[in-house]
């Protein structure tokens, strides 16, 4: 087929050239002296990243799914008990690899389209008085329903209660996209992957532990050889990596978080924010249909999770955007499969790539039967991004291009 595909799953995302650029490189010796100077460089941009003056960064050639088992098997004990919420395909799946690791899981079922139930922790870690509860886990961002969680929220819920159990959050989809505030939220393992926000190919599974979580591992009983953080970090310590690291990806994720640096943090979560706004626009006043989020507090800034009409299997959708259109669009999981699709709109991006992908997405819907107006969603997008400022918090540092246009008052669409 002619032309590129337009990929706009919610990961794999979009790499830039720069960092495909960064990445073909000659295979060199990860054992000599210049190595380290890479390593160490990566670690402590990373930690800007999760915000953090006391965390820990540490990478593992793996995915988010990696990191989910290092986080658990470098703080638990066979046995211990852990707090989790389940609301969508990954924080079920983050649930079946506690129970599949042999710990115990107290588990609050949520509607999918809801987000942590930061009210029902309270009242469970309130009422553990003989702390029983060694972690609490936490989905920031569920990919399979377009929601994101507070996080904060959870701390402040865990502090009330005077609870000593471990924050862990997966941030898979959340990290280099919107805030994340690791030291100031009391997070105490951090997971996320390198396909998502970070702009890379999988292939890295990136964890960040706090020094309480490092001191539970002194304690831990739980097996782990792969996944050991204390073989990882004794070698970044010096630079170096326990096995072979990947060169390509490690040299990628130097120039991603260059760029990203380069950017702002600041800039990136309103460059975000923005772009996701158009996208519900499209959604709700163009095309008229329902996100699977029940509640704009949940709406996600990194993917948007589409209802389609009674009668319509959100499948042939992404089949018909896929065969015909070359748009790669994300399915309906588990609970919600054929009940939707998704729009990732997260990473290396801009509003005429989303464009794009919300042209595409009408053209498919229409072609199934879902009665939308040709032009719909592309003309709300565009009034609300036409209509609304992005106005970067910073300067950027080596790229004088910015997200800012003179506003005409509405705020049409801003949430």
């Amino acid at each position: 087929m002619a032309g590129r595909n337009f990929l706009f799953v919610p990961g794999p995302t979009n790499v830039p050239e720069r960092v495909q650029r960064a990445m073909v490189v000659s295979m060199e010796d990860h054992r000599s002296s210049k190595f380290p100077d890479l390593t160490r460089a990566v670690l402590a941009d990373l930690k800007k990243i999760f915000k953090t003056e006391a965390g820990t960064p540490v990478i593992f050639p793996s995915t988010g799914t990696g990191g989910w088992e290092a986080a658990l098997t470098n703080t638990l004990s066979p046995g211990d008990l852990v707090l989790a919420s389940r609301f969508g395909q990954f924080s079920h799946l983050w649930i079946d690899m506690v129970t599949r690791l042999g710990f115990q899981v107290e588990v609050v079922e949520c509607e999918w389209g809801e987000g942590v139930p930061v009210e029902k922790y309270a009242e469970i870690l309130a009422k553990d008085k003989e702390h029983k509860i060694k972690a609490v886990l936490a989905t920031h961002n569920e990919t399979a329903t377009g929601v994101t969680s507070d996080i904060a929220a959870v701390r402040k819920a865990m502090d009330t209660a005077k609870h000593p159990a471990l924050l862990m959050v997966d941030s898979v989809s959340g990290l280099g996209c919107i805030d994340f505030r690791m030291d100031e939220w009391g997070v105490d393992a951090c997971v996320a992957g390198s396909q998502k926000g970070l702009m890379l190919p999988a292939g890295l599974g990136i964890v960040c532990m706090s020094p309480k979580a490092l001191e539970a591992r002194e304690t831990s009983k739980q097996p782990r050889c792969f996944f050991d953080m204390g073989d990882m970090i004794r070698s970044n310590e010096t630079g170096y990596f326990p096995y072979t690291p990947s060169l390509p990806l490690l040299y990628g994720l130097r120039e991603a978080l260059t760029m990203l640096m380069e950017e702002g943090l600041e800039n990136i979560f309103a460059r975000h924010a923005y772009l996701a706004n158009g996208v519900r626009a499209a959604i709700t006043e163009g095309w008229g249909l329902k996100l699977c989020a029940k509640d704009p507090k949940w709406y996600s800034d990194t993917v948007s999770a589409i209802m389609v009409p009674e009668g319509i299997n959100g499948a042939h959708v992404i089949d018909v955007a896929f065969r015909r259109y070359n748009l790669s669009l994300g399915a309906g999981l588990s609970k919600v499969a054929g009940k939707l699709f998704r729009i990732g709109h997260m990473g290396d991006l801009n509003e005429l790539m989303v464009l794009g992908a919300i042209a595409g997405s009408e053209m498919a819907m229409m072609d199934v039967g879902i009665k939308i107006e040709p032009g719909s969603g592309v003309a709300a997008a565009q009034r609300y991004w036409r209509s609304n400022d992005m106005i970067p918090k910073r300067k950027v540092a080596r790229s004088e291009v910015v997200y800012a246009s003179q506003s005409t008052g509405s705020n049409e669409g801003a949430r």
